[in-house]
């Protein structure tokens, strides 16, 4: 029995049911034309995400991608210091001091899972620094993500894969030249790395890396072309926060702001999250929500699935994929 067959034997009601509900509208929304935005919220990346988020690029089933910046770097430190990292199980039993003496091996810890700073951000750093240096030098300026393109297409990180390259999803962007929106990088490792280098002269013009405001704008530019009536974008969001908030924004903004009556809403919305729905809250908004921001229409097709995304995500990638 593959996998998709028993997803759907097994998972009948309740949160299974909208896994298998919104992975079958996924499906057909692809099937009608339409165009898909995964968001990464969260620590998706050093989840290893990418072993199924790249085979969904590489086969066409993403157009676009939003993520955090740490998103956008937790995949390429995965890929060059996997060797490296530390998985600790009982991360729920350490004691203050055993998690001192975590951060004096210079091992940051995300859940149960240790990032080493040598191997993994200082290596990167040094790297991406020089295209920083680069590009300040000529007066040029460019996207967080397109720094690591250049980076990854360049070869100078070949020899330091320690994964197979097939299961690194922002490599597999960087191949298709794929649009990715990184809003708040600045609230991310390398960002600021970036800062420090800024402050310390190495870099001359803060403006080197664009920012949120241009990422609005380029992303708006890029609805605005790819969005039809007929072929909608759908928005498959992992987590919450501003990975999430601030691309579905867009349409609000084009809408209201820029009075572009003729742009379609979103064509479809799905949220995976274990944020239960609150005061205030953006994550444990339920999808109606959005329609009263002018996010979201009547007829958009809303899915919640409240669960763990490292759970959920890979089974409906893999529905999608049809594994």
């Amino acid at each position: 029995m593959n996998i998709t067959n028993f997803l759907k034997h097994h998972y009948r009601h309740f949160n299974a049911a909208a896994l298998i509900d919104a992975a079958e509208a996924y499906k057909s929304h692809l099937d009608n034309g339409g165009k898909m935005m995964v968001t990464l919220a969260g620590a998706m990346s050093t989840a290893e995400l990418g072993i199924s988020l790249a085979e969904m690029i590489r086969q066409d089933k993403v157009q676009i991608i939003t993520c955090t910046g740490a998103n956008l770097e937790e995949d390429v430190f995965n890929l060059v210091a996997h060797d490296y990292y530390e998985r600790i199980p009982n991360y729920r039993d350490l004691s203050p001091e055993e998690e001192q003496d975590l951060l004096e091996r210079h091992m940051n810890r995300v859940t149960d899972t240790c990032i080493p700073e040598m191997e993994a951000m200082r290596r990167i750093e040094s790297v991406i620094l020089e295209e920083w240096q680069n590009a300040d030098k000529a007066g040029e300026s460019y996207f967080p993500h397109e720094f690591f393109y250049k980076i990854l297409l360049s070869g100078k990180l070949d020899d330091s894969f320690q994964i197979d390259p097939k299961d690194s999803w922002l490599l597999e962007a960087a191949k298709k030249n794929l649009p990715v929106i990184v809003p708040g990088w600045e609230d991310s490792t390398l960002g600021n790395m970036y800062a420090g280098h800024c402050i310390s002269g190495d870099v001359k013009d803060v403006h080197t890396v664009k920012g949120g405001i241009q990422y609005m704008m380029y992303l708006a530019d890029w609805y605005t072309k790819n969005a039809t009536a007929d072929n909608r974008i759908g928005f498959f969001q992992i987590g919450g926060g501003i990975a999430g908030d601030f691309p579905i924004c867009v349409v609000p903004m084009l809408h209201q702001d820029l009075q572009m009556d003729s742009v379609p809403l979103w064509g479809y919305f799905c949220q995976i999250s274990d944020s239960t729905t609150s005061y205030g809250s953006y994550s444990g908004a339920v999808p109606n929500e959005k329609i009263t921001w002018g996010k979201l229409g009547l007829d958009t097709p809303k899915y919640i699935i409240e669960s763990d995304a490292t759970i959920v995500a890979p089974l409906i990638f893999a529905i999608v994929l049809e594994q």
